[in-house]
């Protein structure tokens, strides 16, 4: 799988490609979420703290993830948290997934970043076990949403 594959992040430039890159997060993840306008997105991937990092075999998009950088406040470091990965069904167990995480280690080290977290949920064995392999330290946590929802009634 080595040969052929290649890691990079997306910057602001390469908003056709981001926009295939979360094309695959929603098929892999079979979640068919909108996608923002090219202006937004050309917005997100120009910011500093906003990782999109693709896997390209070919020059085709097998693969990738999205991570923020977050401040502490704890001390004067960040920590990166990864919000997204995937990779498509045919390429996946072949290293792909591991190469972007050591991609973004990489990125995080040049940075003087010693934290990356990513959620994962207890009963998806799959990815479970993926970031077990990648040297991941399981923590048991719960991980609660806060819907916020708009009215336009007023009382």
């Amino acid at each position: 799988m080595e040969n052929g594959l290649k890691v990079s992040r997306l910057h602001k430039n390469d908003v056709n490609l981001f926009i295939q890159l979360i094309g695959l997060l929603n098929e892999v993840f079979e979640e068919y979420h909108t996608v923002g306008s090219k202006k937004q997105l050309e917005k997100l991937l120009n910011k500093p703290e906003f990782y999109a990092v693709a896997a390209f075999m070919n020059g085709s998009i097998i693969g990738g993830l999205t991570a923020y950088e977050l401040e502490c406040y704890y001390n004067d470091k960040s920590e990166l948290y990864i919000y997204d990965i995937a990779v498509k069904p045919e390429f996946q167990n072949q290293g792909v997934g591991k190469r972007l995480i050591n991609y973004l280690k990489e990125c995080a080290l040049k940075k003087g970043i010693e934290t990356i977290f990513v959620d994962a949920y207890s009963e998806d064995k799959q990815a479970v076990k993926f970031y077990e392999s990648t040297m991941g330290k399981g923590e048991k946590v719960r991980h609660f949403n806060f819907e916020i929802k708009t009215t336009n009634n007023k009382h």
